[in-house]
């Protein structure tokens, strides 16, 4: 595709009353974007100088804009009626068309044990290859991208959907997430560069989280949660759906106890996951001896690909070897006498606690003085 003709697509799919759906169809009717620009009122349209200025403004900021004929473009999404015609990514363009892929979502304000179990089953998944697919929102979708970043040591992908342009951090809390998505994974959105976060936005962006996916797990989710939209797109998309049970108490949690009422398959472990979606030829999970409601997450049973160490362990918590001028990840899992991937997660936790931030290799303590070391 020439450049003229990309500043033709971004043109047509911004003018006004034009969808992806109706996209298609002056695209088939007329059979190029520029054609199809000649037959709609000027006044109408969005302007030349301001989609050239789209183009401009990606190459300046590192994204790259994908149209559906690019290679790069995700074939996952080709199968969805409403495709977008435009996209643009940031990172790296090559997992955007991985064989495997599973999206996390959940609740916003998630407890605790909820971002832990996402994370977890992130972790697991991305070390059997599985790329993990969320929407940076907080709570469950950070928790998803942080233990998908911190499996494969520390180099692990994930795929982050934006409600929002691709260059918009949001939540801004996330900052560093982004950050670390862009080095380690891609961004995606469908929204011009720079447009601001909506409500109306979401339902969008959830229709690509599933659409990516071959599966889609919910952990954590009331009743009214925009999560369930997520799932209701991936059973529309002839998708599996997952759900994580919860206490019926737990008024957050109903939502994914109605989906497994409902038909969704029961997840408490990448291993369901793995097992219904037959993801086989990769899969290095031991059997759990205990569900992850009763056995805390450091003492799970994790993937054997990285082989145990046999000195003993530390009696020292892992946050008593960060020093304020930090520590390299090697160095740590040195001092602590534990496995590498032993470390990896307790990291993540400490993460998620807001104990500790990563930067590259180098692990630092989070500049939060009130907080009290465990």
């Amino acid at each position: 595709m020439t450049e003229q003709e990309r500043i033709d697509w971004i043109q047509l799919i911004n003018t006004e009353n034009i969808g992806a759906v109706s996209f298609a169809n002056y695209l088939k009717k007329y059979g190029s974007a520029a054609a199809a620009l000649k037959t709609l009122p000027q006044e109408k349209l969005f302007s030349r100088r301001d989609a050239e200025y789209e183009l401009e403004k990606a190459r300046k900021l590192g994204i790259t804009v994908l149209c559906q004929c690019d290679a790069a473009y995700p074939k996952a999404l080709l199968n969805l009626h409403d495709a977008p015609p435009v996209l643009y990514a940031k990172g790296r363009l090559d997992i955007l068309n991985a064989p495997n892929m599973v999206s996390i979502v959940g609740a916003r304000n998630a407890s605790v044990n909820g971002r832990k179990t996402a994370s977890r089953i992130a972790f697991d998944l991305t070390q059997n290859d599985i790329v993990v697919v969320s929407g940076m929102a907080r709570g469950i979708d950070t928790a998803a991208h942080l233990g998908a970043m911190y499996a494969k040591n520390q180099q692990g992908p994930t795929i982050a959907v934006l409600g929002c342009g691709v260059d918009v951090v949001y939540p801004k809390e996330n900052t560093a997430v982004y950050e670390q998505i862009c080095a380690q994974g891609v961004i995606l959105s469908e929204f011009l560069i720079g447009t601001e976060p909506q409500s109306t936005y979401f339902p969008r962006r959830n229709r690509l989280v599933a659409g990516l996916s071959a599966g889609t797990l919910v952990v954590e989710a009331s009743l009214n949660s925009g999560s369930l939209i997520t799932a209701r797109l991936a059973l529309e998309q002839g998708k599996e759906v997952f759900a994580v049970p919860c206490s019926p108490t737990e008024g957050r949690g109903a939502g994914c106890n109605n989906l497994i009422r409902e038909g969704a398959n029961l997840a408490e472990s990448a291993e369901d996951i793995l097992e219904v979606l037959r993801f086989h030829q990769t899969r290095v999970i031991k059997p759990q001896a205990q569900n992850l409601y009763t056995k805390p997450l450091d003492k799970v049973q994790k993937s054997a690909d990285i082989p145990m160490q046999k000195s003993t362990p530390s009696s020292e918590p892992l946050i008593n070897l960060i020093s304020p001028e930090g520590i390299e990840t090697d160095e740590l899992i040195r001092q602590s006498k534990q496995s590498a991937q032993e470390v990896l997660m307790k990291l993540t936790e400490l993460e998620l606690d807001g104990l500790i931030m990563r930067k590259g290799s180098l692990i630092l303590p989070a500049l939060k003085q009130n907080r009290k070391r465990q």
